[in-house]
């Protein structure tokens, strides 16, 4: 398989770069896309939910995506150490009944060498909002480049 650059060790660019990737991909609402940045054995815990494998991944996101519509995500750079990078992110959905949420979290990142994700440790928290207090407005899919970031917004 072919390698996904950029490869660890990261330095601040290049941790600055996979995160821009990540969100792009997540953005994408692309669940086979977004699995093929995950090792075949990758292993996550998602709040208390635990995933193993890259087809449990493709599976949880169809069940996500199912119930969190019109998601929007942004990813920021935290901290980065050779093959770990740590991302702190929000993201605003809604549910079938028309509620929007903005959705807070931190993720714990660790690379194998060829710069697909071995482990995912996700915390998340969901704040109910109205949709006047929405601040991710671009159209669905990435995020564009002169659309603010976490620390711009306030969050």
């Amino acid at each position: 398989m072919d390698a996904r650059p950029p490869l660890p060790p990261f330095d601040r660019d290049t941790a600055a770069h996979k995160v821009r990737l990540a969100e792009d991909a997540w953005n994408s609402r692309d669940p086979e896309r977004i699995a093929q940045a995950y090792t075949v054995d990758t292993r996550w815990r998602n709040r208390a939910e635990f995933v193993d494998g890259r087809q449990d991944v493709v599976a949880f996101l169809q069940r996500k995506w199912s119930r969190e519509l019109e998601y929007r995500l942004i990813k920021e750079l935290w901290a980065h150490d050779g093959h770990r990078i740590a991302v702190r992110f929000a993201y605003e959905w809604r549910d079938d009944s028309g509620q929007w949420y903005r959705s807070y979290g931190n993720e714990n990142w660790e690379f194998a060498d060829d710069g697909r994700m071995a482990r995912r440790i996700a915390s998340i928290n969901d704040k109910p909002i109205a949709e006047g207090e929405r601040k991710f407005h671009w159209p669905q899919g990435r995020r564009p480049d002169d659309h603010p970031g976490l620390s711009e917004l306030g969050l």
